[in-house]
C-alpha cells in the first residue's frame, strides 16, 4: 500500500472546547461557535483566514451558520462525514486532504451537542418514525427483539468475545479504572477527583450484560474544535504543531452500523484493522513506536478489541495486556490520559484528538514524559478512522 501524500506535511495547530457538562444551558449552535472561536484563537490566526470546515453527519450546526456568527467569510471547502463517532479522526483526514490539495489554507473540524440535556443517543431508536428507507429496514431486523440501544448492540458482540477469550467483567474494569484515574486529575473532566475501584465497578448496575454502568460512556453537553493547516504554515504559529503522520478511514467486509453480526467472527473489528494497516503503512511506524494511545471508549470491551486489531497484542490477549497498570499514566502504554469518554466527556471522540495534541505539545495534565508519538482512534462498531500524531522533530 502506498503512503498517503499528505502524511507529514500537515498539522493540527489549534484546539478549543467549551466546558463539559450535563446541562449547558445554551444552544448547540452557541456551543459550536464558542469551541470554534477558541480553536481559532489557540491557532493564532483570525477567523477570516479559515477557508474550510468539516463535521459529522449527525451535527445540528451548519458550517455556514458558524461561519456567519464568527466572521469567517468565504468557504472554499466544506464536508460532512457519516457514521457518528467513527467520523472523528476522519474530519482531520478530510481537512488534511483539503490543505494538501491547496483547496483551503486553514480548515476547522468541529463537533457540538447537548447530548445529555437534549437528544440522548443512548436512549435508543424505538421512537423513530417508521419511514420506508434502508436505515429503518435495517433497524427493523433488530428492534422487535429488543436491540434498541448502542449498549445492547455492543453487548451482543461483547458477550461472544468474552466467552471465547475468557475475559471477565473484572477485566473490563481495568479500562474504566484507568480512565477514571486519569479523569480524577483532569480539572476539565466531568469526573474530576472521582476515581473508582474494582469494587465500585462490580457494584455498578447492569445496563445490558455484560456491560455495567461503569463500562458505558457518559452523555455530555459540550463542543470541541480543531484547526488544521500545512506544516510549513504551522511552524510560524504560536503553538508547537502536532504533525499528522497518518490519517485513515476504514470500513470492513460485512460492515453494519454497530450490528455487524453476520461476519464469520464476532471477536474482531475488521474496520479498525483496515485503519491500522493504513496508519502503520503510511507513517512507517508501528504499535511499538507509540508512546501512548487515545482509544475510543464508548464501551469498555471495544477498547480490548482495538488493542488487538491495531497490533498492540495478539488476538484474545488484550485482557492480560491491560493488567498491572500497563495502561495507566506511567505504564508501558498509557491510554486515554484525559479520562476518555468514560471519564472526561463524550464528545464523539473529538476531545480525544485534542488530548493527543496536548500530549504532543507537552501541555497535558497527565503528560507522558518525553512523548513523541501517539495514536488516536474514532468510534468502533461503525466505519471508523484514526490518526498518528507526532512532534515536529
Amino acid at each position: 500500500m502506498s503512503s498517503h501524500r499528505f502524511a507529514g506535511e500537515v498539522a493540527i495547530v489549534g484546539i478549543g472546547a467549551t466546558e463539559f457538562s450535563k446541562a449547558s444551558g445554551r444552544s448547540e449552535l452557541r456551543l459550536a461557535t464558542e469551541a470554534v472561536k477558541a480553536a481559532i484563537a489557540d491557532a493564532g490566526i483570525t477567523p477570516d483566514q479559515v477557508g474550510g470546515m468539516v463535521t459529522y453527519s449527525s451535527e445540528t450546526n451548519p458550517d455556514v451558520d458558524i461561519a456567519r456568527a464568527l466572521g469567517i467569510g468565504d468557504l472554499t471547502f466544506f464536508s460532512r462525514i457519516h457514521y457518528g463517532g467513527g467520523a472523528a479522526c476522519a474530519t482531520v483526514q478530510q481537512a488534511a486532504l483539503a490543505v494538501d490539495a491547496g483547496v483551503a489554507d486553514y480548515v476547522v473540524c468541529y463537533r457540538a451537542f447537548n447530548e445529555r440535556s437534549g437528544n440522548r443517543f443512548g436512549a435508543g431508536v424505538q421512537g423513530r418514525a417508521p419511514i420506508a428507507n434502508a436505515e429503518m429496514a435495517h433497524l427493523g431486523s433488530y428492534m422487535p427483539v429488543g436491540l434498541l440501544t448502542p449498549a445492547s448492540w455492543v453487548a451482543m458482540a461483547a458477550q461472544r468475545y468474552m466467552h471465547v477469550t475468557g475475559t471477565t467483567s473484572a477485566d473490563l474494569a481495568n479500562i474504566a479504572i484507568a480512565d477514571r484515574k486519569h479523569a480524577a486529575t483532569n480539572p476539565k473532566a466531568w469526573f474530576y477527583e472521582q476515581p473508582i475501584t474494582l469494587e465500585d465497578h462490580q457494584a455498578s448496575r447492569w445496563i445490558v450484560e455484560p456491560l455495567r454502568l461503569l463500562d458505558c460512556c457518559q452523555e455530555t453537553d459540550g463542543a470541541q474544535a480543531i484547526v488544521v493547516t500545512s506544516l510549513e504554515r504551522a511552524r510560524d504559529l504560536p503553538n508547537a504543531p502536532a504533525v499528522i503522520r497518518a490519517a485513515a478511514q476504514g470500513s470492513g467486509k460485512g460492515q453494519d452500523m454497530m450490528t455487524s453480526y453476520y461476519r464469520d467472527d464476532l471477536c474482531g473489528l475488521p474496520e479498525m484493522a483496515v485503519v491500522g494497516e493504513q496508519l502503520w503503512g503510511t507513517s512507517g511506524l508501528g504499535p511499538a513506536d507509540m508512546d501512548a494511545a487515545i482509544l475510543y471508549d464508548h464501551f469498555s470491551p471495544y477498547v480490548l478489541y482495538q488493542l488487538e486489531e491495531l497490533g498492540f497484542c495478539g488476538k484474545g490477549e488484550a485482557k492480560d495486556f491491560i493488567k498491572d497498570g500497563r495502561i495507566e499514566h506511567g505504564g508501558a502504554l498509557p491510554l486515554n490520559l484525559h479520562g476518555g469518554q468514560l471519564g472526561e466527556a463524550y464528545l464523539h471522540g473529538m476531545n480525544g484528538i485534542a488530548e493527543g495534541v496536548r500530549q504532543v505539545r507537552g501541555t497535558a495534565v497527565n503528560q507522558v514524559e518525553g512523548l513523541d508519538r501517539i495514536v488516536v482512534t474514532a468510534g468502533t462498531g461503525v466505519p471508523t478512522s484514526g490518526l498518528v500524531l507526532s512532534s515536529d522533530a
